[in-house]
Parts: C-alpha cells; structure tokens; sequence
C-alpha cells in the first residue's frame, strides 16, 4: 500500500512539474508576444494590408478661345465582395438587386441571382459585376438595393478609372501629345500635354487598401491617407478655326501629290504665338494620312531655295547691298571646281539685279552673289548667319526638337563648294519651325519672337503662370533690311515672273519663298531622286499678321515637285480662308482683349471667357456615356435617347456653340 501510494504521489509530482513547465513556456510565449507585437501585427498588415496610389484628375488643355483639345473622363467599375453582407441582409435584398442589374443590363434577373448566389457560396471577395461605366450609370448602379448599404455591408467595391479625351480627335494629335506614366515610373512626354506635364498631371495621393484575395485589393478605409491634388488647365496659343484650316490644306495637297509626309506651322508675327500646327504622314497599309511624327520641330534637313531669304539678308547686312545689286545668272549655269549649279527654269540670262534673281529663285544668282561677295572671306557670310541665331534651337518645352546645322571653314568638312551651296539651301540644316522663326522675324522688322505653344495655366478663375512675349533677339537685322527683304518676298508672288505668281490673288495680299530641293542627290540613280517641297512667308505684306510654312516631302515627280506648285497653294489656302472668316477674325480680336484685361480683372476675363464659343466634335460612333462627359467637361448639356453608340447629334460636326448649349444624342445602331 504505501508502494502503490508512493508511485501516485511520484506520478502527481511529475504531472504537476509537466503542467508547471508548460505553464511557464506559455507565459513565457505570451510575454514574448507582448514584447513583440507591434512586429508582428506589421507583419500581418504587410501581408492584408498596403498603400496605394490614388490618380489625380488631369487638367483640361484649352485652345485660345477657351474650347477643349484634351479632357479627363472618369470611367467606373463595379464589384461586389460576397462575403460583406450579412446573410439576412443577402436573402432580403439579392432579389430586387437582381431585377435592377437585368434592367440596366438587359440580361435576364435569374441569371444575376444564380450569379450572385453561387460567388457568395464560393467566398468570391471580388466579383466584376460592370465595367467602363459612365457617371450617370454609376450614379445610378450604386443606388441599387444592397449596394445602397455600401462596402462594409452591402459588399459594393467601387473602382475609378480615368480616361483622356481629344475632341479635334486625329487634329493636331502629335503636338497636343499625350503624358503616359509606365509601370516603373517612367513618363513618356509627347507634345504639350508632355511638356506641361507638371502643370497638368497634379499629384498623386495615398489610401490603405485590404487584400481579399490572390491579386485582388479593396478600399480598406472610407478616407485618404493623403487626398490626391488634381492638375492645372492650361490654355494653349491653338486656334481650332486655324489649325482646322491648316490641317485640311495640308491633308488635300498631300493626297493630290500622293507625298510621303508634311507639315505645316502659323504663326502670329508680333507674338510668337503658334496658331496651328499639323504633322501628317502616310500609312502605306492603308493609304492614309495620320499625325505620327512631330516633323514641324523634330526634322532639320537641308531647306532648299527657302533658305535663300537668310543668304540675301546675311549679304545686305554684311556688305551693304540692296535689291538693285547686280549678279550675272550667265545662261542659266555657273562651275565651281568639280560642281556645276544650274537654274531649275530660265526666265532671265546674263546680269540682272538681285530682287530679280530672288524672285525667279535663280540658283546661279544666288552662288554668284555669295561667290563675288564672301569667297575670300567666307567666315564673314558663316558669322553673320550665326548672329541672326540660325545655329541655335529655339529652346521649346516640346521635347525632340531638331539640332540645326550651319558648317564654318574651320570644320572639317567644309569645301571649295560649300559657301556656293549654303546659298541655295544645301550643305545646312534646319527645321521648319526654325526656318519660319526666321521668315516671322523679317515680318517683324528683325525682331526674332519665341515660337510659344501656351498662353497661361490657371486654376479655375485663378492664373498659376502667365507666358508673355519673349525675345530671342531683338535684332536679326536692321528694320531697313528686314524691310528690303520683305518687298522681295511679296515681288515672288506679285511679279508676273516670280516663282509664286500662280498664288497670286487680287482680294488678298501675301509674300513667300518658294522651296524645291532635292533629298538624296548623292544617289547616282535619278530614278531614285526625291524632292522637298516647300514654301515660307507671311500675310498680309503690309503689317502682317499672321507667318507660315508649309513643307511637303517627297511628292509623286509625275504629278510635281516644285514648291509653287506643291506648297504654296496650302499656303494661299491658308491665307485665304482666314481672311474670309470674319468670325475667326471677330474671335481673335475679342481674345486678344480679354486676354489684356487679365492682369488687372481675372474675374471679367472669366466672365466673357463664359460666352465664347466652343466648337462641336464629331460624336458619331462614340459611347453614349464617353460622348455625355465629353460634352459635359466642354460645358455643354445633354440629351439623349437609346443606348450604346452616339448614331446622331443635333449639333453638326465643327460647328460653334456657346456654353450650356442643349446639344441631342441619338443612339443605337449607326446607318450608312
């Protein structure tokens, strides 16, 4: 007896020591944990919880007079967590919910039940029930019963999506651009959406999302951590009358030449300011013409007789000559060691004066000036090119601006041959809009202006920035050359021998350069030879308002080549049309002097800013609700009938309508 009590005993104490030793280890666990904690509930939130970004709303890009070339559209979609709502909330409302969804999504209400049903069964944190939907369906979609509870009890996850807008749609396309942000960080930067990217963007904000599944993240809180600040609008120089104009000249002459790509830039003299500007290259595929390329800023090539303006000016100033200068064009043909330089047409031989050679755009008048004036100091002619800034880029916020090009005898590429070709546009680069800053400047009595894109970025009824005038310098030549060289530029136009007396018109007056050069004349092939074609001024020749250069590259030689030909009536278009336009004209005036009050009243300027007019975009093909928010942002009203795609608009394509205009969509199937 006292054995067997003995052995209980023993076995009580070894039963209490394993109870006593499991009862420390707990302790000390819970200890541990108490210690450690905040680690370990970082642990656990790092793996259900995270932040993430929240995409502000982009600012609008306006045109001059205040109409939309870009705008944000906010899309939504809509899923459903199952296992937020309580099992009687599900059973009471999941029917009525069920008969709304097949309402506004035609599908049947059983089909919406079983679906419902079966991804709550499942456990399904994070169902698609609609996608891309616009602000009224979404307004509409959350009213429904059982989401009308919201996220924690109704299980409705909401998700924004912004979308940009263009109305002018394939208009000027390159040079509004676009601002994309990739996964990495990185930001693409095309065109002034690019360049004024840190206006238009905004900033980005912060909020703590809960992981409910593999991949899959939900709202965690009903606030921000850090709310997202939307971005600036800015107001562009781009006129849509103009650049509507300058893109269907260009795309016309293109077509008919059946040319490779071009582009063309207006400009308003005393401004700098860049009206319109199109970039239109052809898709072999499909035989088509679309804005790819930026060529206006992004393609320096040699300029051909378009050129020939920088050569005679260069000349007046640095060896005080005057139109009535005399060279000798021979008979069309002047050898310079092993190169020979030829007139394309002879319209005159032997001497002549120098206006004259200018205006038939004689090749060998051209060399044989720069010959008999700079061959023994050809550094004179190089330097004085220099000063009137043609090396230089002109410094634009648009990225990929074409570096140009003008040789020095000091490189070392520099020939017996190479003063004679500068003369005629070869042996030097440059892009178009440098050529054009140029031609503006001796429209401005050789003051040089600053191309400039953007007028300011405002904040509502508030400017952040102004961007006046700027001087890139002050004198390119005296006001005595700049005048000379205008009268030579309206003789080639108005003289019945000039290169540009077919664009000649009574009603209007205007003065260019004609262009023609050739691309790859290195090629011993001549079947293979290709041509530019161009042609630079400005009207009208008497205070001249507007600049503009038209280039067109590689026009079909069976139907032409010469810039007179090719170019110039895009030109004479252009000039054309906006003369004829009196309401254009009307509409710049009163822009102009809005935009003058502005410093001292941003209250009136946004008051009459209220009553300009705005210009229709082609809805035509478009989501119902797409086509609402974008008339909606342009600060139109809407009404509409059917359902799908826009198949029809009370207010015409292009044509201009004042703000809260009622404007009427008719959907459904499009007709032919």
């Amino acid at each position: 007896m006292e054995k067997s009590d003995k052995k209980i005993t023993a076995r009580t104490y070894f039963v209490a020591l394993v109870i006593l030793l499991m009862i420390i280890i707990i302790a000390v666990k819970l200890i541990k944990i108490q210690i450690e904690g905040d680690e370990y509930r970082a642990k656990v939130d790092e793996t259900t919880l995270r932040e993430a970004d929240i995409i502000p709303s982009q600012g609008n890009l306006y045109s001059d007079d205040g109409s939309l070339l870009a705008t944000s559209v906010t899309r939504y979609d809509i899923r459903w967590d199952g296992i937020a709502p309580s099992k009687a909330n599900f059973n009471k409302y999941v029917k009525s919910l069920s008969d709304s969804l097949s309402k506004m999504f035609g599908r049947p209400s059983n089909y919406y039940l079983n679906l419902l049903k079966k991804e709550r069964n499942l456990k399904n944190r994070y169902l698609l029930i609609a996608s891309n939907l616009g602000y009224s369906e979404y307004a509409r979609i959350k009213k429904f019963p059982l989401f009308d509870k919201g996220p924690y009890k109704g299980g409705i996850i909401i998700e924004k999506n912004i979308k940009r807008e263009y109305p002018l749609g394939g208009i000027a396309h390159r040079s509004i651009g676009y601002a994309r942000t990739d996964e990495t960080g990185y930001t693409t930067r095309v065109g002034l959406e690019g360049a004024y990217a840190n206006y238009l963007l905004g900033t980005k904000g912060r909020r703590l999302e809960q992981k409910i599944a593999k991949g899959q993240w939900k709202l965690a809180s009903g606030f921000d951590i850090i709310e997202p600040k939307d971005g600036y609008d800015v107001v562009s120089t781009i006129n849509i009358n103009i650049q509507d104009i300058a893109h269907h000249a260009l795309l016309t002459q293109l077509k008919k030449y059946k040319a490779q790509h071009g582009c063309v830039i207006v400009m308003e003299v005393s401004t700098g300011e860049i009206k319109a500007i199109s970039n239109l290259e052809l898709n072999k595929k499909n035989d088509t013409y679309a804005e790819r390329y930026n060529f206006a800023i992004g393609e320096a090539h040699e300029p051909g007789s378009v050129f020939k303006l920088m050569t005679v000016v260069a000349a007046m100033e640095t060896r005080n000559i005057d139109t009535t200068y005399v060279v000798d064009i021979k008979d069309g043909k002047q050898q310079y060691y092993d190169k020979t330089f030829q007139d394309s047409q002879h319209h005159f031989t032997g001497r002549i004066s120098l206006n004259k050679a200018f205006s038939v755009s004689s090749n060998v008048g051209m060399t044989e000036l720069v010959h008999s004036l700079f061959a023994k100091t050809p550094s004179d002619f190089t330097t004085q090119l220099l000063k009137m800034n043609l090396n230089q880029q002109l410094g634009l916020p648009i990225l990929g601006e074409g570096a140009p090009f003008i040789p020095t005898p000091r490189d070392k590429l520099w020939s017996g041959v190479t003063l004679e070709s500068m003369a005629i546009g070869y042996a030097v680069k440059i892009t178009p809009l440098q050529s054009l800053a140029f031609y503006n400047a001796i429209a401005n009595g050789g003051v040089m202006v600053k191309p400039r894109m953007i007028k300011e970025v405002k904040e509502w009824n508030k400017a952040i920035e102004k961007f006046n005038v700027e001087i890139i310098n002050g004198k390119i030549c005296s006001k005595q050359t700049a005048d000379k060289a205008k009268g030579m530029l309206a003789d080639v136009v108005r003289r019945s021998y000039g290169s540009g007396h077919r664009l000649y018109s009574p009603d209007f007056s205007m003065a260019g350069k004609t262009g023609t050069a050739r691309k790859n004349y290195a090629n011993a092939d001549a079947s293979k030879l290709s041509y530019i074609s161009s042609f630079a001024g400005f009207f009208p020749v008497d205070n001249p308002k507007y600049s503009c250069i038209v280039v067109i590259h590689e026009p079909d030689r069976s139907v032409g080549i010469y810039g007179a030909d090719v170019s110039g009536p895009v030109f004479k278009s252009i000039a054309h049309k906006i003369y004829t336009n009196s309401l254009l004209m009307d509409t710049v005036e009163d822009v102009e002097n809005v935009s003058g009050k502005t410093t001292k009243n941003y209250e009136d300027y946004y008051a009459k800013a209220a009553k300009y007019k705005t210009v229709m975009p082609d809805l035509t093909g478009m989501n119902v609700m797409d086509a609402i928010a974008l008339l909606e942002n342009m600060g139109l009203r809407v009404k509409f009938s059917g359902e799908g795609k826009v198949s029809s608009q009370s207010v015409a394509k292009g044509a201009k309508v004042a703000r809260n205009t009622i404007v009427v969509l008719q959907c459904g199937e499009l007709t032919n």
